[in-house]
């Protein structure tokens, strides 16, 4: 039957409790880590997770449905948005890439936790850009500011500050 022993239905192993890691209680705060390239699981009561320092906000049974939904509505209207490749905070949630090197500064906040997970703590990159590729940089940066523009004003019809972006952007692309 698998890993279990044979006297355990398939049925039944979905629908066994997880116990605390700790104490044998029914677990309620399940956490994940990647440890040395290994994942590892903690399962947890409410009381040990509480003597472990970890917090628990907003448990879905705690919480009106109006807040919950009230909370999910005002996140979804403040959307932040890159002002130089239009990129949304939402589209990176989803991709998991950012648009341009000003996504930083645009999303700001919101990035720390993610960044801090990726690089062990650090929420800052600490490298250098090489001297040659400086100038480049700053075009290819000015070129997705300009391409962004150029998508507003044909959005909102625009035609004459579309025709200044699409010439601007000519002149980049040839320099």
């Amino acid at each position: 039957m698998g890993l279990l022993d044979d006297r355990t239905p398939p049925a039944y192993t979905v629908a066994m409790e997880r116990k605390c890691d700790k104490c044998e209680r029914p677990a309620s705060v399940h956490l994940t880590e990647i440890q040395a390239g290994q994942k590892v699981e903690v399962h947890l009561c409410e009381q040990c997770a509480a003597d472990a320092g970890i917090q628990i906000q907003g448990l879905p049974g705690n919480v009106p449905l109006n807040k919950l939904l009230h909370e999910f509505a005002s996140a979804r209207r403040d959307e932040t948005q890159c002002d130089v490749c239009g990129m949304t905070y939402s589209e990176y949630r989803r991709e998991g890439r950012l648009g341009c090197p000003n996504d930083y500064e645009a999303f700001g906040k919101k990035l720390v936790p993610s960044l801090q997970r990726m690089h062990e703590g650090a929420n800052a990159h600490h490298g250098k850009v090489p001297h040659r590729a400086g100038g480049e940089q700053e075009r290819q940066t000015a070129l997705l500011r300009l391409r962004s523009e150029l998508k507003r004003a044909i959005a909102i019809e625009d035609y004459e500050r579309a025709a200044v972006l699409r010439n601007q952007i000519q002149e980049l692309d040839q320099a």
